[in-house]
């Protein structure tokens, strides 16, 4: 019966088969791997460290952390592997190349905490550990783009990866120089100079759009506010139609509306008028741009909302049908927005608020 539902499924939904056959193939390939590191590690120790070697350096380089994982456990003096042209152990290559899954696995798989004191070694150009964190060369930078497109992203998580760092290093050798004479702090202001311009640049662009369009929502329910459909009662000057339920629903989502759309705008101001310090696009910028995207689009649904009522009230009497239309109109607005802002609003709250990108644990006992 379970072959039966399975067989189903693939016929009848092709993307479960391919995940499937896709979770399987990397299952044999992590069987595979296992087997040729568990046989590998019987050989002379020379053929060993001739083989795990510079399999290790590439797999930290491509960040490919299962590849990595499997050496280490089959000889685990491989996580000590080091570069004898760079002079540059495993650890440190991890941070240079931003691997973040790699440098969570051998930092969770050393039992003796041995890997923090390479953080504070001298590479071949006299490089600390922080002063890998600080630097951002060109291929770097191509990896960093292919993995997070958005400037403003990149430039938060070039900070997240130097205040980890940073958090490991003794304060002693925080403000050691290289052999251009330069500290951490400066490698980092001198190579990211480019990308805090370009995250500059879209932070500006994004908040000048968004802060017209929050302007025009505040200005259009706020009209609509003073406006009220269907007039007042000459008597007491109280809406004519503050009964029914529609009218409520309007008033509600107006309210909201006009609200979140002056959040919205402040939100974005704050953005333009910023001094836009390295600093501030690890927490302030980001914190600013998800609270002022967020009332946007709060902003834009209760506007659409709010029209619906007031269609409704004016169109609406006996005519429940006309609804439908009105509703699959007014959500055209809503969903676009929706769909080229969400994923972008979500992954900036998951680097922002989330675990972030050092958190994750290694499901093998430490080595030793």
């Amino acid at each position: 019966m379970l072959l039966h539902s399975q067989n189903v499924d693939d016929f009848t939904v092709p993307h479960i088969k391919y995940i499937r056959e896709k979770k399987l193939r990397h299952h044999h390939a992590l069987e595979l791997l296992k087997v040729l590191c568990t046989e590998i590690a019987k050989l002379k120790l020379s053929k060993v460290v001739s083989i795990f070697k510079p399999a290790m350096q590439e797999a930290t380089r491509m960040g490919i952390p299962e590849i990595v994982e499997q050496i280490v456990l089959s000889y685990p003096a491989a996580i000590y592997f080091w570069n004898p042209d760079s002079k540059r152990f495993i650890f440190q290559e991890a941070i240079l190349w931003r691997r973040e899954r790699v440098f969570n696995l051998m930092y969770q798989m050393d039992v003796g905490a041995h890997l923090k004191r390479l953080i504070y070694l001298k590479d071949r150009w006299l490089n600390y550990g922080l002063h890998l964190a600080a630097l951002l060369e060109r291929e770097q930078q191509i990896n960093l783009k292919a993995s997070v497109p958005v400037a403003v992203l990149q430039m938060q998580r070039e900070l997240q990866w130097f205040k980890e760092v940073d958090i490991l290093t003794p304060p002693c050798y925080k403000e050691e120089r290289n052999e251009d004479g330069m500290t951490p702090t400066e490698v980092f202001s001198n190579t990211h100079q480019d990308l805090i311009k370009e995250a500059e640049h879209w932070m500006k662009d994004t908040a000048t759009s968004c802060t017209i369009v929050a302007a025009l929502i505040a200005t259009m329910v706020f009209t609509a506010a003073i406006t009220v459909p269907g007039g007042n009662n000459p008597d007491n000057g109280h809406p004519v139609l503050s009964k029914q339920k529609a009218f409520i629903i309007f008033g509600i989502s107006d309210a909201v509306a006009l609200f979140s759309s002056i959040t919205s705008a402040l939100m974005f101001l704050l953005i333009l008028t910023s001094r836009y310090a390295e600093e501030d696009f690890l927490h302030t910028l980001p914190s600013r741009l998800i609270i002022g995207l967020t009332s946007l689009f709060l902003s834009i649904l209760s506007t659409m909302v709010a029209s619906v009522a007031i269609l409704y009230l004016v169109f609406g009497d006996n005519k429940a049908w006309i609804l439908i239309p009105i509703i699959a109109l007014a959500s055209i607005p809503a969903t676009l927005f929706g769909a080229l802002q969400f994923p972008l609003l979500v992954e900036m709250i998951q680097s922002t608020y989330g675990r972030g990108i050092f958190s994750e644990k290694s499901d093998h006992a430490p080595i030793g």
